[in-house]
């Protein structure tokens, strides 16, 4: 029996059946963040919804060719560019595949590109850019010069930039090239295509560059947007121009300075970070001279092109050429120096010069937002080294076997645990889950666990530290998380977020063990948090506590708590629900009770032990990454 047909697949095959009926337009639509990830997605996006149309045999599509497929994806890039650098808000992308009328053999490829910002005008030609000042794109007159019509539309709130291309031959009978979806493929991100080789011989060098630069431009801007290591950033610059367009290349970077001399090649900040040849040999005598002798830059320099004398006689055995420099500049803070060269070339054209121009900012944008990737990954494993114990305490007759695995390798997640001395012959445990993720969570991770050493220590019993942790996190937490989520907020460009009280919960599993000959007492209250385990010696499985309310929720609330004696051999597994709510496809690990399935399985392995065949099951339920925090508490009583 065949699947039921979407909608949108049955209007297309009923247009298919009447040639001549254009059918319903092809209408795909999606909302991009207002980031510099924004254009290499709305590309992607463009080259999917081609591909999709052309499986679907959508009439019109049998007229998409290679042609207009890479002129739809310069446009979309432009477009969205413009609008994240102009406007700043997020992008809405819209595509349309209209069918040719009856009487007509064209039909046409829409493309409407809309931002929330209205007062800012259209980045247009009207005049030579200011000295210093980063051109983003070739703008509007790109749109005019590809395009069959364009223009601009005004609503409340919204401005919307549309573009019109034809589809030649639009009717699905023609015997035209189609841009299937293998080609679509292939075209991609492939590395062949993006490293053209610049034409030696090119009788219209202004199609080249209109066309071939920017694909180039465009491609390369999607490699470079995937690094977060400023030396992966030159490295990459490198093997984009060379031999492409240049014989050699060399990258200085610097920590950032207003003051472009630090920065300058054999300035008191710069480093040579990579040097790229057409023959491999010849890079380490390349970069000794460089190092020894490296170009001279005024202060007064900008990202324009600008020559330096060529290495004294670097390399051995080849012909002196022409050598340029372009400051990497972002931010207004000179990053660097990119310097490249080519032998037996008096000058570079002016097409080259300004296409690496352009290629220079992407370069300095890349490594700037490398730069800060690496400082907010620093400032994270920093954090998530004061958020967590650093160590777990050890208890006398009590064997312990933990996990931690925060989603985002280094950064603070939302899960936290803790194993402490709250007094003589009293130790106490917890392991907790704050909603969200990032600083909001670090903010109440960061006040609940010292609250929670604090209350036991004060001697107050298991339920009653949590009716007191419930208060205080409903009176000082969630205004410090609403400070922190302000902070991220501005920092992210999405301006300060609006008023209201923002509640931040916290689950949490909470436990004192006293022990005794024989065993250990264990007292212990969950509030909200997956229910404990206790595994018996004998493979039997139970849960070890009832449910109560989350914390931070509802104020003067009344928790309890419930008591049992671990017996030497008993083991008590404490997990988040990274772990109950994994997911493959529509199942999750816990359905059908699958934790305590799998903790049975474990009967006779001691706590490490215990704690580590847990991990791997959890990891092997799905062939995808976990999507949340795992943490996981194993305690045996010896």
């Amino acid at each position: 029996m065949g699947s039921i047909p979407t909608q949108r697949e049955t209007e297309f095959r009923a247009s298919a059946t009447d040639p001549d009926r254009p059918g319903p337009p092809a209408v795909v639509r999606t909302s991009l963040p207002g980031n510099p990830l924004a254009p290499a997605a709305a590309r992607r996006f463009v080259r999917a919804a081609l591909a999709d149309w052309t499986e679907l045999g959508v009439p019109a599509a049998a007229g998409i060719t290679d042609r207009l497929a890479d002129d739809s994806v310069l446009l979309v890039s432009e477009l969205v560019t413009n609008a994240v650098v102009h406007a700043g808000t997020a992008v809405e992308l819209l595509c349309r595949l209209d069918g040719a009328a009856p009487d007509e053999d064209t039909g046409a490829l829409v493309i409407e590109v809309s931002d929330h910002h209205p007062s800012r005008a259209v980045r247009g030609e009207q005049g030579p850019a200011p000295t210093g000042t980063p051109e983003y794109g070739r703008g509007l007159q790109l749109v005019a010069s590809l395009s069959d019509s364009w223009g601009i539309t005004y609503r409340t709130g919204t401005k919307t930039i549309w573009v019109r291309l034809p589809v030649e031959g639009a009717k699905a009978d023609q015997d035209t090239e189609s841009y299937t979806s293998e080609q679509a493929l292939k075209r991609g991100l492939r590395a062949a295509e993006i490293l053209a080789p610049l034409p030696k011989r090119v009788t219209h060098e202004t199609e080249w560059v209109n066309r071939g630069a920017l694909s180039f431009l465009a491609e390369a801007s999607d490699l470079l947007a995937g690094q977060f290591d400023e030396d992966l950033v030159a490295a990459l610059a490198g093997q984009l121009l060379v031999p492409r367009l240049a014989d050699w290349c060399a990258v200085w970077l610097d920590e950032g300075s207003e003051s472009p001399a630090r920065a300058t090649p054999g300035g008191p900040g710069a480093r040579l970070a990579r040097v790229w040849h057409t023959s491999e040999h010849r890079m380490e005598e390349l970069r000794r001279i460089l190092e020894k002798d490296p170009p001279e830059l005024p202060d007064t320099a900008g990202t324009g092109a600008l020559p330096v004398r060529w290495p004294g006689d670097a390399p051995a055995g080849e012909a002196s050429g022409t050598a340029l420099a372009y400051r990497l500049t972002a931010g207004g803070r000179t990053l660097g120096t990119l310097v490249i060269g080519r032998a037996g070339l008096l000058r570079f054209p002016d097409e080259v010069t300004g296409l690496i121009e352009d290629f220079s900012r992407r370069v300095a944008l890349a490594v700037s937002t490398a730069r800060r990737y690496q400082r907010q990954a620093n400032i994270s494993r920093i954090l998530q080294r004061g958020l967590l114990p650093s160590k777990v305490a050890r208890i006398p007759g009590v064997q312990s076997g933990l996990v931690y695995e925060p989603r985002d390798k280094g950064g603070p997640g939302g899960d936290f645990y803790d194993v402490f001395q709250a007094g003589d012959g009293r130790w106490c445990f917890a392991l907790g889950d704050v909603q969200g993720k990032g600083p909001e969570a670090a903010v109440v991770i960061g006040l609940a666990r010292p609250w929670l050493r604090l209350l036991a220590r004060e001697g107050y019993q298991v339920a009653e530290v949590l009716d007191r942790l419930n208060q205080l996190l409903l009176d000082d937490a969630t205004e410090a998380a609403d400070a922190a989520a302000a902070v991220v907020a501005v920092a992210g460009g999405q301006g300060v977020p609006a008023d209201g009280p923002t509640s931040r919960f916290l689950s949490l599993l909470y436990g004192e063990l006293i022990p005794h000959e024989g065993g250990v007492r264990c007292t212990i209250a969950c509030a909200g948090h997956p229910l404990p385990l206790l595994l018996s010696p004998d493979g039997q499985v139970r849960s070890a506590a009832s449910p109560q309310m989350l914390l931070g929720v509802v104020d003067d609330e009344t928790y309890t708590s419930e008591s049992f004696d671990l017996l030497p051999g008993d083991t008590l597994l404490c997990v988040t629900d990274g772990v109950t709510e994994r997911r493959s496809g529509r199942l999750q690990f816990d359905d059908g009770d699958g934790l305590a399935q799998a903790l049975a399985g474990c009967a006779g392995l001691d706590a490490a032990l215990v704690a580590e065949r847990i991990r791997r099951l959890v990891h092997e339920f799905s062939e995808r990454p976990p999507d949340d925090d795992l943490a996981l508490l194993v305690l045996q009583a010896r």
